[in-house]
């Protein structure tokens, strides 16, 4: 039985996506092998060498290290704050997604080259840039040296285009025509957004989060000179990470570490699972 055979011969009635039986070519074969060897070396090797090496020190070490409160506040704020910045990451970036798509106005080539400044900027100078901005000194009149407020403002810059740029190439291809159909039949604009638009942006709008929320967790640089570090109160888990390495101990390092790296998994995939359902319904 030859294998197109294989993937169309089924009741009539099922409607499961036909599953490609052919296999892979020698080239095929050959590029996923490659493809599979870069992103072992460049990912999945070193992500469990920090596993193995966070169970160095047994379960013990491991525990009283994730419990301990200096480091268990720590993690607290750091994925508070990440999911809180995710969530108005999916609003406002669908918003300014939105507002560069749909709408023409002035300036708005240059607010398409400013909405990546955050991708272009070292992290240490986004920190400067916003000491410079909120900090004592501010031109504004708002510090927020030193307060949990600047790490979520730091959060906010680092993670502002993901789902912008994510969100933006989906909505551009929407057919207007099923809009126009829907209005002519009476819908209100919220109807057609909730009902015909957003379904179709929902899945992007999932993997721009998945971006956002895994780019907070693991920010650095921008927060450095804003958020001041304080135990308890504004440090973030990849500072208390780095103090770890700088005390040589590696084994509580990695430990939290890997505490991050399963949130960020867990969060990730549950994203992706939404996204993929969205993608069947759609």
């Amino acid at each position: 039985m030859s294998a197109t055979t294989v993937a169309t011969d089924r009741p009539a009635g099922d409607r499961r996506p036909a599953r490609a039986g052919l296999p892979l070519t020698r080239a095929s074969g050959l590029g996923l092998g490659i493809a599979m060897l870069w992103f072992s070396l460049l990912v999945l090797i070193p992500l469990a060498a920090v596993v193995v090496t966070s169970a160095g020190g047994g379960w013990s070490n491991f525990w009283h290290t994730v419990t301990n409160e200096q480091t268990a506040a720590a993690i607290k704020l750091t994925v508070g704050f990440a999911f809180l910045v995710t969530l108005v990451n999916v609003v406002m970036g669908t918003l300014i997604a939105w507002v560069l798509v749909r709408d023409r106005f002035f300036g708005k080539r240059a607010l398409e080259v400013l909405i990546d400044i955050p991708f272009a900027l070292p992290t240490i100078i986004a920190g400067l840039v916003l000491l410079s901005l909120y900090g004592p000194k501010s031109p504004l009149g708002i510090n927020v040296a030193n307060t949990r407020a600047s790490v979520f403002l730091a959060f906010l810059f680092v993670t502002l285009p993901f789902v912008v740029r994510t969100v933006q190439p989906v909505l551009a291809e929407l057919d207007k025509e099923a809009e126009e159909a829907a209005a002519s039949l009476g819908a209100s604009r919220l109807t057609i957004f909730r009902r015909i638009i957003l379904p179709s942006l929902t899945p992007a709008i999932a993997a721009g989060a998945a971006l956002s929320f895994a780019r907070a967790v693991g920010e650095y640089g921008s927060l450095v000179l804003l958020s001041g570090n304080l135990p308890m109160r504004t440090e973030v888990t990849s500072v208390r990470i780095l103090s770890s390495i700088e005390n040589d101990n590696l084994d509580s390092a990695a430990a939290v570490a890997t505490v991050l790296l399963a949130i960020s998994l867990t969060v990730i995939v549950t994203l992706d699972l939404l996204q993929r359902r969205m993608v069947r319904r759609g």
